[in-house]
């Protein structure tokens, strides 16, 4: 279950790319969202990699389909081929080398570093964490994490976590933990299921599922995590990892292939209707309303408040793994430090900013 970007994709996305303003190319404009950078690392000799997906395609991977199109990955010497994921984990696809890079989120890597699983995160795809519970609003309305009290929540399969951060919202908000009931539902498009009264509550990503509900006409109610960052810890999800050999043998592919994708994300935030045409001239089957109204909304959080796309910072690996911990998620935390690094990104910033 894959899908690589072919040669004929690849042409009609250098045919869009010829018809794109020329301002889009301006790698002037584009600097304030890469620490400032104007060049950009190249492999030492041509290499082929391949970035595997989280999931099918979508606007959380603009900025992958940009470098593609508009060749950034060209420029930094790189042939590479996007897929979309097998029924293996990601951290075991770019661990046994079938994948050079993948995309990932932050809690799943956590589990595996805790295993001692040699990755390493190199970028944070989204500097915050974008998800949050949702309600039908004609049939359970909420408007604070204590109206979820009682609910019946549609999980996918994480109940440890899943239930840990619901209970840690409820305390937060003066309600009784463990009031909420879990239902495994997988990875099922929840809204329908929801409007069928199957379950109550489920956990989205406003970017794609919240927008997409938006666009048919669903009222939902949120209850969005980055409003609660005092009760439950930040986290990055998505984000871009590698293995050890990779940072070890080929760094010079490393910084190669971060730096134009930090490019192409760096035109996704500038000009997001055009990276939406070039995301659907890859993947024409998505819809194109969905499609563009999603990246305009995360045209403002791919960097958000960051000093350049793509910056981590210590402090948000490890309170999340601190937050596993306290619930009996993990033994014992990670390294925090040694779980992610900026060192490939572009450009230079205070590493304590952001």
């Amino acid at each position: 279950m894959y899908r690589k970007l072919g040669v004929l994709s690849a042409v009609a996305l250098c045919v869009l790319a010829l018809a794109l303003p020329a301002r889009a190319q301006d790698d002037e404009e584009l600097a304030q969202y890469l620490g400032g950078a104007t060049e950009f690392a190249r492999a030492d000799e041509r290499t082929a990699v391949t970035l595997v997906l989280d999931w099918v395609p979508n606007t959380n991977h603009l900025g992958f389909y940009v470098a593609q199109a508009l060749g950034y990955y060209d420029e930094a010497n790189l042939d590479v081929t996007i897929q979309e994921p097998t029924d293996l984990q990601v951290e075991t696809v770019v661990v046994s080398g079938a994948a050079e890079f993948g995309v990932s989120y932050q809690e799943v890597a956590t589990y595996a570093l805790a295993d001692e699983t040699p990755i390493i995160s190199l970028a944070a795809i989204i500097q915050h964490n974008t998800s949050g519970f949702v309600t039908l609003h004609d049939q359970d309305p909420i408007e604070r994490p204590a109206d979820m009290a009682g609910l019946v929540y549609g999980g996918f399969g994480q109940p440890d976590l899943e239930l840990a951060v619901l209970n840690r919202l409820l305390e937060c908000d003066g309600a009784e933990p463990g009031t909420i009931e879990y239902v495994d539902v997988g990875y099922a498009d929840a809204i329908p299921l929801m409007e069928r009264d199957r379950f109550d509550l489920v956990w989205i990503y406003y970017a794609w599922t919240g927008i997409e509900a938006e666009l048919r006409g669903v009222d939902l109610d949120a209850i969005m995590l980055m409003d609660y960052l005092d009760c439950v810890p930040d986290y990055y999800t998505p984000i871009l990892i590698t293995s050890h050999t990779m940072v070890e043998e080929q760094p010079d592919v490393v910084a190669a292939f971060v730096q134009a994708t930090a490019r192409g994300f760096a035109y996704a935030i500038a000009y997001p209707n055009e990276a939406a045409d070039i995301l659907l001239e890859a993947v024409p089957e998505l819809d194109a309303d969905l499609v563009h109204a999603s990246a305009e909304w995360l045209a403002g959080q791919f960097m958000a408040d960051a000093p350049r796309w793509g910056q981590q910072r210590v402090e948000v690996w490890q309170g999340f793994s601190d937050f596993l911990v306290e619930h009996g998620i993990l033994d014992e935390g990670i390294d925090a430090e040694a779980a992610f690094t900026n060192d490939f990104l572009p450009g230079t910033v205070d590493e304590d900013a952001g």
